[in-house]
Formats: structure tokens, sequence, C-alpha cells
């Protein structure tokens, strides 16, 4: 009210502002021929490449944005005068309330500006009323260029429910311009539902308040929550090559699937969950032992003579062992018991009760680059599919950084269900309250159908050609004389266009606090290459993350290695003891995380989690360095009783 207050009070001025006279009008299209005068070398009243300017006719106010300036006839000495033209886009209009001053801002124009007419600055007020709006729906993100002064608004329910997208080349600051717009919303909706696929794990500094951090140490994303194409990608890879294998799987999964059902209704399985086991199909989100679909290939191994038909029956048996032996997969496969926890899964995920962590950060760093697009394209189908069950009652974000990789323009590159689910929110989405996030540093590289479903865009510095017509194609003519602007930008400068702002404009982004900053600075080369590098201790923590990040980091070495003995059928010798479980549901317990590198809060929610976590949830973590020499000792002797067994 007081912003209000004082803006009210800078009516437009009385005495004669103006800079120009309209000489011609086209369509949305209008030109001004400027005045000669002193007042141009006014800085105040100059008029600049994306300034607003204000028409006044009787009963509006016409607003217009600069798009192009230039002198037809330049003067041949300092001093003579010379035609100086600017060209506007017209792109709303303030309609005059009983008392003269501006109303409501309306884009387009119902009464067109006449030849002649006079041409000025907008004024304080008029900004304020054409770019600040509803200002209870929606949020700051930094102030305008023209007059820093105004805040720069964005409209939540248009940015989120038409979908947006943070565009920029590498170093311009896409990572903090994402953290402040999903920070700003979080201030005004602590009980929102935001997910952020992560690939670079920097954002979860940028959170530290509101953010529950999954990471592969405590992420449970169990394989039967996987449709058949995304599970043939993690077990076969190119279906071309293997076709023998897929049609087996396609045939055994939906009887694993009913074999475990059939269990649970012996169990006294509640009729509410119970599903019909013959209504199973091969994409059915319901558990299935992987111990069920082994023994079902080990019967048709069974029932074949020819050794050539026994091939592809052993190479998925194997490939099944190894990925569930395999510390890395330990969050997809590493369970030792299944279990029906799909609804617990989905409310971590997508924050359902909030909690006061409104927004879920997925690190995908650390996970098998083979399966990183499968990951992905689980989270947005589900994304898709709980918006859709769940007929709207709860609208979900996700922000998908790095986009380029998962949705590539190219269609040889990528992983198919990945971009279907994708492009399902992006196309389907708004009907079910599914909102989507694009930030990639090469919108070029982007499906354009994907991105032409952003109604909203933060255009930061962009150099590459290729880039800059991508987004240039993307807005409307009245805004496209600003977009000349994108090589120039300065740092934490964009330019914001679509349904989420009012108008075109320029924004300067706020600054973020430093305790909420991406983990995403460049690093400063000049400065560290004038320290020596000889810690050899250094180089041993790398070799250590190295090694972890490699054979999985879920656990400790100890923990790992009872998991593996246990799958083994080599538990009881002291050496590979288990770990002992809790008999209550508790929550992932986070390694601990190394002093050399930054690292967020722990901010797992306190909510139980699963019925029966997987047991690489619940290890314990190291408690002493001495742990890493006991994990190798244990190794070291279970390789030896492998080998003492034959195997």
């Amino acid at each position: 009210m007081a912003l209000m207050s004082q803006i009210t009070e800078q009516m437009a001025p009385t005495a004669d502002a103006s800079i120009g006279r309209i000489v011609s009008v086209t369509g949305a299209k209008a030109i001004v021929l400027l005045d000669s005068d002193g007042r141009m070398r006014d800085s105040a009243t100059r008029p600049d490449m994306g300034t607003l300017l204000a028409i006044e006719t009787a009963e509006t106010i016409v607003l217009a944005i600069v798009s192009a300036l230039s002198v037809p006839v330049p003067a041949q000495r300092e001093g003579e005068n010379e035609i100086r033209i600017a060209e506007l886009g017209l792109v709303g209009e303030l309609r005059r309330g009983n008392d003269g001053t501006p109303g409501n801002f309306n884009r387009g124009v119902s009464m067109y500006p006449g030849l002649g007419d006079r041409v000025r600055v907008a004024s304080k007020m008029e900004l304020h009323q054409a770019f600040c709006g509803d200002i209870d729906r929606s949020v700051r993100v930094g102030c305008l260029r023209q007059d820093n002064s105004i805040p720069a608004m964005v409209r939540v329910d248009d940015l989120l429910g038409k979908h947006f997208a943070v565009l920029g080349t590498t170093g311009t600051g896409k990572s903090c311009t994402t953290a402040l717009i999903l920070r700003s919303i979080l201030e005004k909706n602590p009980q929102a539902h935001i997910v952020l696929l992560d690939p670079h794990n920097e954002y979860a500094p940028a959170f530290p308040e509101w953010g529950e951090v999954i990471s592969p140490r405590n992420m449970q994303l169990p394989f039967w929550l996987l449709t058949f194409e995304e599970l043939i990608e993690v077990l076969i890879g190119d279906p071309s090559e293997r076709k023998h294998e897929v049609e087996i799987l396609q045939e055994l999964i939906p009887v694993a699937k009913s074999r475990y059902n059939s269990g649970r209704s012996k169990e006294g399985q509640s009729a509410r969950t119970r599903l019909d086991a013959g209504r199973f199909t091969i994409d059915t989100p319901v558990p299935y032992r992987l111990s069920d679909l082994t023994s079902l290939l080990d019967e048709r191994m069974g029932k074949l003579e020819n050794k050539r038909d026994i091939a592809p029956y052993r190479n998925l048996k194997t490939r099944i062992e190894t990925l569930s032996l395999d510390p890395r997969y330990s969050f997809m496969f590493g369970s030792l018991t299944v279990y029906d926890g799909m609804a617990q899964i989905l409310g971590r995920i997508f924050r359902v009760p909030v909690e006061s962590k409104p927004i879920t950060i997925l690190e995908l760093t650390g996970l098998p680059t083979e399966i990183v697009n499968v990951v992905v394209s689980v989270l947005c189908r589900m994304t898709f599919d709980f918006a859709l069950w769940g007929e709207g009652k709860v609208p979900v974000t996700i922000v998908c950084e790095e986009a380029h990789r998962y949705v590539p323009a190219n269609p040889a590159l990528g992983f198919e269900p990945c971009k279907r689910a994708i492009a399902k929110i992006a196309k389907e989405g708004r009907k079910y309250g599914a909102s989507l996030c694009i930030v990639t540093q090469r919108p070029a590289e982007i499906d354009p159908t994907i991105l032409s479903q952003c109604n909203t865009v933060f255009a930061l510095r962009m150099s590459n050609d290729r880039d800059q017509e991508i987004v240039k194609s993307a807005i409307s003519d009245t805004g496209s004389g600003l977009l000349d602007f994108l090589s120039a930008l300065g740092q934490r400068e964009a330019i914001a266009f679509g349904d989420g702002v009012t108008l075109p404009v320029r924004i300067r982004f706020d600054d973020l606090p430093k305790h909420a900053m991406p983990r995403s600075s460049s690093a400063m080369f000049t400065t560290m290459w004038q320290q020596a590098s000889t810690d050899t201790g250094f180089l041993e923590q790398i070799v250590e993350k190295w090694r972890l990040s490699v054979s999985g980091s879920a656990a400790t070495e100890t923990s790992q290695t009872a998991l593996f003995a246990d799958a083994m059928g080599l538990t009881g010798t002291p050496e590979v003891a288990a770990p002992a479980r809790s008999p209550a549901p508790a929550a992932p317990v986070e390694p601990r995380r190394y002093a050399s590198a930054p690292s967020a809060p722990d901010s797992a929610s306190q909510r139980p989690r699963l019925a029966e976590p997987a047991v690489h949830g619940n290890m314990a973590p190291a408690a002493a360095p001495a742990s890493s020499a006991q994990g190798s000792n244990a190794l070291r002797n279970l390789r030896d009783r492998l080998n003492r067994n034959g195997r």
C-alpha cells in the first residue's frame, strides 16, 4: 500500500513531457518522429531500446515498446538538425477511470493512436500498473531495467500453469535464476509441490530450509515401478539386437506379478489394495520378486534341449543377478525383500504431506550414466500419472535442469520413453495440474515441440546464432526488438516474455541470499593456481571418492560387503555378518560427506519412509576411519570364501 501511495502521487506531469509525435500507424506498429530539442539529450526522457512509451487518447493510454531507433538522414555537421525515428510495438492500454487516472492494464489495443498524437516516456505509475498487475498472485524476481524502483513481478498461476523455460549460455546465471524464481514462489506458497532434477548436485544449498534431498545414497526407486520399455533399457539395452530376450521378459513378468499378488492374497491382503491377477499388464506398477522371475527362467530352461535356445534365458538370468549385486543399482535392485511401498515413494517424491519441505531435489550425480535417462523417464512419467489420477487436487511442478539431455531435437539421440514422458507433461499436463520447467544452455538442441509449449521464457545472455533464432521465433513481433539485446545482456539480466509477465521486458534479477546460492560458481583459476598442491592426502580422498562413485555410495564398504554376502548366501561368518535391522521403519541415513566439498545440511524428512525399507537405506553411517579398513578386510575374506567354495 505504501508503494502504491507513493506511485499514485507521481501522476503524469502537467507540463509537456512529450518527446515526439506519431507519423505512421500500421496494425500493431507505429512510427514516431522524435523531437530534435534539448529534451532528447536528457537520459530520463530519451527513449532507449525496450523503453515503454505512453500515447494518450480520449479514453485510454496506449502503451508501446521501442523496438528500433534510427536516423535515416544523418546530419553532415554537428549541431545541425536531423530526422530521428523510433519504431514502436503497440502492446496494450490503460483505460482511464472517472477521475482520469489510469486503470488496470489490458493486452491489445481497442483505440489506436492517431497521426500527430504526442508520445512520452511512461510515468512510474503507468509502469507499475502495466508490470505489477495482481500483486497477491504474483511474486517479485527483480526490477525493471527501465526503472529499478519498479519491481519485476511474475504471475505464478500463468507461469506454472502454462510451463516456463530458463535459457542462457553457460555462466550467465541459469542456476541462480532458477533458484531465485523457485524460492520466490516457495516464500508465498509454503505448501507447494516441486520436484527438481539436479544432474550436477548444485541445488541442495539453495534450499536449505525447504529442500528434501534425494540422492543415490537414500533413493528408493524399485525396479517394479519401471514400465517394460524402461526395464528393457536397464536389463538389455538395444532391444532390436536381442528380440528373443525381450519376448521372454514380456511373457514372464506378468506371471511373476501374478505370483506375488497371489501370495499376498493368501496372507490376507485387504480387498481395497488387492488387484485381480488376471488384469495385470506388463506395465502395471505392482511389485514382483526377481527370485520369481529367475525361477521362471530356470523352469523354462529345464524344458529346453537345444543349448542354443538356452542362451537367451541364461543371459537374462546373469544380467539380473549382476544388477542385483551391483551396489550402484542398489536403489533399484538392492532390496532383499519386496513390498508394496508405492504410496510412500510417491509421498516422499511429491511431498505429500509437505512437512515444511515443499521441494524435492533429486540429485542424479552418482547414478550409472547408462540409466540416468531411465530414472528421469520414471520420475517424469510418475509426475504426470500422479497429477492425472489425483485429478489435479495436488498440482505439481517438475524442473528439468540440462533438459537438452533428455529431450534432444535429434530423434536419433535420447531415450524415447523419457522424451514421451516430458512431452506428455508439456502437451497435456496443464489440464491435470502438472507443470514443467525447462532449463538449458542450448535451446537449439531441444525438441522444438517441447520448447514451444513453454509459454513464459526467461532468456539470459546468448551468443550462439542458432539459439537466438529459436528464442526469437517464440516471441511476438511487438517484443522482438528486445531480443537484439540477447548477446549483450549483463550478469543477472534477462528478457522475460510470455503469459507469466504482462509485457515483454528487460529485467534485472534480485540477489540471492548468500546462504542460498547454488553450488554452481565458476572455478577461480588465478586464485587457486597461486597455491601449491602438495597434499597427498587430498589425492587419497579423490581416489576414495572416485572408487565409491563407481562401486556405489549407498552405504559404507562394510555394509556393502554384508549386502553382497547375504545375496550370495554366505551370511553367518563373522567377517561378513549382516548389519542389524531396526524393527521399526526408519528414514534412510546418509553417509558422511567429505569436508573438502561444500555440502547441504541433512534435509531428510522425519516422516517414516517405506514400511519395509530397502536394505541399503538402513545401513549405519561410517563411525570411524577404521571402518574403511574393516570393509577392505571383509572384502578380502569374502573373496577367499568364494574361492574356497569354487564359485
